[in-house]
């Protein structure tokens, strides 16, 4: 996870970089600054450092990998890499109630908004404790 967040930290540090020039360049227009991609500038910014945080945190609580290792082999990584969920309707359900409630609050219908709220924690459940019963259930 190393490399994972060297990456993430240059693409932050690059951000962090770019965002004050992106003002600047546009400041000099009539109207002033771009508030919108600046605001989108930072938000990404921000966006990259808590991805970089968390995999910088999982890399020191976690055994090195031979990606990290400078004398890892290919054979190094060969053998089970995990537990990969099988296939499951309720990411679609999850997405599904999510966009209703979107559709809501754009709609002004906040009526819809609570529908697809209740309907969204079913599926949400349903998301996470699927494993807890029937074929799949560990």
């Amino acid at each position: 996870m190393k490399a994972e967040a060297w990456i993430f930290g240059i693409t932050t540090v690059f951000l962090v970089l770019v965002t004050p020039a992106y003002w600047l360049v546009t400041d000099s227009s009539d109207k002033g600054g771009d508030w919108t991609g600046t605001s989108a500038l930072v938000m990404t910014g921000l966006l990259t450092l808590m991805v970089t945080l968390y995999l910088g945190f999982h890399a020191k609580k976690m055994d090195a990998r031979p990606e990290d290792r400078k004398d890892g082999e290919i054979a190094d990584g060969a053998g089970e890499l995990g537990f990969f969920p099988p296939y499951s309707w309720w990411p679609l359900w999850c997405g599904a109630t999510l966009a209703v409630m979107v559709f809501g609050i754009a709609a002004g219908a906040w009526w819809l908004f609570i529908i697809g709220g209740v309907l969204g924690t079913v599926a949400l459940s349903g998301l996470v404790f699927e494993y807890y019963r029937g074929e799949h259930a560990h």
